[in-house]
């Protein structure tokens, strides 16, 4: 099918000269198109600019195509949230009470609540019904404007349950139209029945699932939460190099709760990214700076755990590419709403408002070693396009804590119209 989308307020195509993860002002170029026009054919983007320029150059493909009139609406990529731990059973509402009354992250996790609980429920639910609860979450991040998913395991801390979780995002990956990354995270915590024998645990993560996912093709990436209380930085090492040696690209869990040394980390094993990093230290940061290291930055999780935000400003003027993600998962942010999280990178991370849109598109896409693909609206890339019902870019941060999405196109298939799943 060929689709025209027509007259646009502005249409923002973070297009630019810069091939790869964008940095410093190259954060600010969102390239804005002025009462704008798209053309695509099929899954891709066939030209972007105005329907006089689209119509002469391309009038038999403007002859015949649908047209989507996108006057008074802007523009924009798909958004990507690289950073989720997608499937879990359960949910841990209880928990976020306890926070209200005193507790912490950690006070918490070591009354078996945390990540425990969740892998209790987790290990507990049938494939069907994990498929089934996640097929829902996609609906309502894709109702939000995101295009791509980036899927954590974690939940399971034993092989048949880690297993379990890949292939339900392996299976979403084939039937849902949202694309799904997938993350090992074998690593997220130490099952209680290893407490006390922690390197054995991460043996088994080394020797015996770390294999079976690469074998099996079950994930892109590796990751490891690096905290002081879960794992040390030299077995973090130990377990994202393993998996480099297996072709899974590292990630990490870094200076989330205290400085661990989790972003020097990062740069020295060659990590794609860094994530959470509330605590990262200026030594860190500089290091991924000189790395080339994306720094995932999770502001909804400072933000439900009331603890304080990453320094996003910081970390842009020293040069790190930033991208921003929900961190959708059931104990410390359970939001799929990533609008709402570029309104907390603006308002508590310093971040401007191109900045925001930039590091939930092509920084976010390089995060999934997927910049080549999606990410920016240029000829020859995936069509993955999403029109909000805002005057301009600036309205999105403007009206905050609001869904502005109208329709979203996933690979030139309009699969959201008038705010309604199709």
């Amino acid at each position: 099918m060929t689709i025209l989308i027509k007259n646009a307020n502005e249409v923002i195509t973070l297009k630019n000269a810069v091939q790869g993860p964008r940095i410093k002002e190259q954060m600010r170029d969102i390239a804005v198109i002025e009462k704008g026009s798209v053309l695509i054919e099929g899954e891709r983007i066939v030209a972007v600019g105005t329907y006089e320029q689209l119509a002469q150059e391309f009038p038999s493909l403007v002859d015949v195509a649908k047209v989507i009139d996108a006057t008074g609406k802007i523009v924009m990529p798909g958004l990507v949230d690289c950073h989720t731990h997608l499937v879990h059973g359960g949910t841990r509402e209880q928990e976020f009470n306890m926070r209200l009354n005193g507790s912490t992250y950690m006070d918490i996790m070591n009354a078996g609540g945390g990540i425990h609980a969740t892998t209790k429920r987790t290990r507990e639910t049938s494939f069907d019904a994990l498929y089934e609860k996640t097929m829902q979450h996609l609906d309502v991040f894709l109702k939000h404007g995101v295009t791509t998913v980036e899927a954590k395991s974690g939940y399971g801390l034993d092989w048949e349950t880690e297993k379990k979780q890949l292939e339900v995002a392996k299976k979403l990956q084939d039937t849902h139209a949202v694309d799904v990354v997938s993350t090992f995270m074998g690593a997220h915590a130490v099952p209680r029945e290893y407490k006390g024998h922690e390197d054995e645990f991460v043996d088994v993560v080394i020797r015996e699932m770390l294999p079976k996912v690469a074998e099996l093709k079950l994930a892109e990436f590796n990751d490891v939460f690096c905290e002081k209380g879960v794992f040390t930085p030299a077995q973090s090492r130990r377990i994202l190099e393993a998996g480099k040696a297996l072709g899974l690209t590292p990630k990490i869990h870094a200076d989330e709760i205290e400085p661990y040394n989790g972003a020097e980390l990062a740069a020295e094993v060659g990590a794609i990214s860094a994530e959470h990093l509330l605590v990262a230290s200026d030594e860190g940061i500089q290091s991924m700076a000189k790395a080339g290291t994306i720094a995932v930055l999770l502001p909804g999780t400072a933000f439900f755990l009331r603890a304080p935000f990453a320094r996003g400003r910081l970390m842009i003027d020293e040069g790190v590419p930033v991208a921003i993600s929900t961190d959708f998962n059931p104990g410390s942010s359970p939001t799929m709403s990533l609008p709402f999280i570029m309104n907390l990178a603006c308002m508590h991370m310093g971040m401007t408002l191109e900045e925001v849109l930039t590091a939930t598109t092509i920084n976010a896409a390089y995060a999934l070693n997927r910049g080549h693909e999606i990410g920016t609206l240029e000829a020859g890339k995936q069509a993955d396009i999403v029109l909000l019902d805002v005057a301009n870019y600036k309205q999105l941060q403007y009206f905050y804590g609001m869904n502005h999405t109208h329709t979203v196109i996933k690979s030139g298939r309009v699969v959201v119209r008038d705010s309604i799943l199709l």
